[in-house]
């Protein structure tokens, strides 16, 4: 995929480290930003042209450092839509998150559910019901995560999927060593995902709830357009494991590779290190 064309930027891929070295199947699938800003427009773009196309589009949805500024940038080019036409995105939004963690209130800032009101949800107006996330606070989290499947099915599944990559290889909350038959269920997160999603509980991992909801790569795989977004340098060590390594369940991420309609994109920060 020459960057040019999609976005008036160049980008030789071919000729820079690691893509020399990526396994073929990511020819053509890869797209490439110089920094993490840029890879937040450049994917917020994106997604902001499928919705235009489609308004009835279903969105599969992330938080994360990584969607921070896809998020930002999505709301800055849909509040500068005509009225009528952000209008009919609004009102026809629906979106579903991979993951929410359990035992959180929706109310709790550190929710995954009151990032997206704070990032999407308050800015764009829209409603929460139409921003779908796993309740943390169901009694039984395994027919909650049943129950969830069920209503993205019903949705008609997910049309363009938006992934961030963890330290570990997992996308969602579906850790090492995982199959891609997984399916949408409670897990137990591990002290990497712990260690990393601290920041928003006073960088202490032991106040990370332990477990999870969390759509499995079965539900991920069947979405019809995935967008894999990369960014930083303490993401190249997995980064380049991705490109190299077989799709194997020791890294859950590299099932995506088998996925007709995947895109890798990527700041040059994860690219080199």
């Amino acid at each position: 995929m020459d960057v040019r064309n999609l976005h008036g930027s160049v980008s030789p891929l071919s000729a820079r480290e690691p893509l020399a070295e990526a396994l073929p199947g990511w020819a053509g699938r890869i797209v490439v930003a110089e920094a993490a800003a840029e890879l937040g427009e450049l994917v917020a773009a994106e997604v902001a042209k499928a919705l235009r196309a489609d308004p009835d589009l279903v969105l599969g949805l992330a938080t994360g450092r990584t969607m921070e500024p896809v998020h930002a940038g999505l709301v800055r080019r849909l509040q500068a839509l005509p009225s009528g036409e952000l209008n009919t995105i609004r009102d026809h939004w629906r979106s579903f998150n991979l993951d929410e963690y359990v035992d959180l209130a929706p109310g709790d800032p550190r929710s995954f559910g009151a990032t997206m009101r704070r990032q999407l949800g308050d800015p764009l107006s829209i409603p929460p019901e139409r921003l779908q996330l796993p309740r943390g606070l169901s009694a039984d989290p395994a027919a909650e995560a049943l129950r969830y499947r069920e209503a993205i099915a019903a949705a008609g599944g997910i049309g363009l999927q938006l992934l961030g990559l963890g330290h570990n290889g997992h996308v969602g909350f579906n850790e090492p060593p995982c199959l891609a038959s997984a399916m949408g269920r409670c897990v137990e997160l591990s002290p990497s995902t712990r260690l990393q999603n601290g920041g928003l509980f006073g960088g202490d991992p032991a106040a990370v709830p332990a477990r999870a909801i969390t759509l499995g790569l079965a539900e991920i795989l069947q979405a019809r357009r995935i967008l894999l977004v990369v960014s930083g340098s303490s993401k190249a060590p997995i980064l380049s494991r991705l490109l190299r390594e077989p799709a194997n369940p020791a890294l859950p991420a590299s099932w995506l590779q088998t996925h007709p309609h995947l895109q890798l994109w990527v700041d040059r920060a994860a690219l080199d290190g």
